[in-house]
């Protein structure tokens, strides 16, 4: 049986969710402002109006870099989005806390690693291994809550 909310609240849960969420919609922003630096260095905007102001039409291009930095942040979209749904779903089923720690830390951290992997062109496969660590407590967690879920119908 799922503790009550005020415990849930209360203990280490929760707090370990909101904290890993918090720090990936973070990296998040900061992909983003990676994003706006690179198209501003590398003169490619995506709008006719920024490049305009930026030296004019020419610089509406694409360009590889700032593709690079798209597809990051697009996945961190496809990928850290639905942990959040999960995570705190997770939360109030009441897992252990150290379970509930490991399954939040690995999420960040492979979100982390896979980032610094894309943006840096690291080699393969440190960006699959990375978003193999990230996904597998994602996995766990929706199982449970299917689990959970199941045995409440």
């Amino acid at each position: 049986m799922p503790a009550p909310i005020p415990a849930i609240v209360s203990g280490q849960v929760l707090p370990a969710f909101l904290l890993c969420s918090t720090l990936l919609i973070i990296k998040m922003y900061v992909v983003a402002i990676i994003t706006g630096q690179v198209r501003l260095r590398k003169k490619a905007f995506a709008n006719p109006e920024d490049a305009l102001r930026h030296g004019g039409l020419q610089y509406c291009r694409s360009d590889p870099d700032v593709d690079r930095c798209l597809r990051a942040h697009r996945n961190d979209m496809e990928n850290i989005y639905p942990f959040l749904f999960l995570g705190l779903v997770y939360s109030f089923l009441g897992p252990s806390p150290f379970v509930a720690w490991t399954h939040f830390l690995l999420v960040f951290l492979g979100r982390v690693v896979h980032t610094v992997a894309y943006l840096g062109k690291l080699r393969a496969p440190t960006r699959s291994l990375a978003y193999t660590v990230a996904q597998l407590p994602c996995v766990s967690m929706a199982l449970q809550i299917i689990w959970e879920a199941a045995h409440h119908l």
